[in-house]
């Protein structure tokens, strides 16, 4: 059974995604991208729609947590700068 073409798009849209949060990851691209790729090669053989939103939606939670995380960083850095002037 072939997957849905939308849902098709989804996951590798979502995939893109994080890739490029990965980019700025603490221990560096090459290990979040092995990671990434390790995570959704695990999930390849979902045949089941609902399976597969349910782990489009677990994604789109983790680039959630994710830019939550850089946004904190940044937010800690400039009130470093900004409040030891």
């Amino acid at each position: 059974m072939a997957l849905h073409p939308d849902l098709r798009q989804q996951v590798i849209h979502i995939y893109k995604e994080l890739l490029h949060l990965g980019r700025a990851y603490p221990l560096g691209y090459h290990y979040f991208q092995t990671r990434l790729h390790r995570a959704f090669a695990s999930q390849k053989d979902i045949i089941d729609e609902n399976d597969i939103k349910k782990g489009i939606a677990k994604a789109q939670y983790v680039r959630k947590e994710i830019e939550a995380l850089y946004y904190l960083k940044r937010y800690r850095t400039l009130r470093q700068r900004y409040n030891n002037s």
